[in-house]
């Protein structure tokens, strides 16, 4: 903000490179827990392995919780004074 940026601007930049790498994960967790299918139908009993609710529901629950977790210090940042910012570097 020091060099000029807006405020959304900084919020946008946090929130998509957290997002961005969140989802890498979910999309990786999600190839991980379709190959493995049959090692945790031992782990998840009443629930199928490859159900395809619970899957997509788990991811959109962590996208969220991702979500909340990028959003909370962007907007925190955004709030920051550039002269405070500047005057501790």
């Amino acid at each position: 903000m020091a060099l000029g940026a807006r405020a959304d601007g900084v919020v946008r930049l946090i929130v998509r490179e957290g997002m961005t790498v969140a989802v890498a994960g979910i999309l990786l967790g999600l190839v991980a827990a379709a190959a493995l299918g049959r090692t945790l139908a031992t782990l998840v009993y009443p629930i199928a392995p490859r159900d395809p609710r619970t899957l997509a529901g788990v991811a959109a629950i962590l996208a969220c919780v991702a979500l909340v977790a990028c959003l909370l210090p962007a907007r925190r940042a955004a709030r920051v004074d550039p002269i405070v910012a500047l005057r501790d570097e």
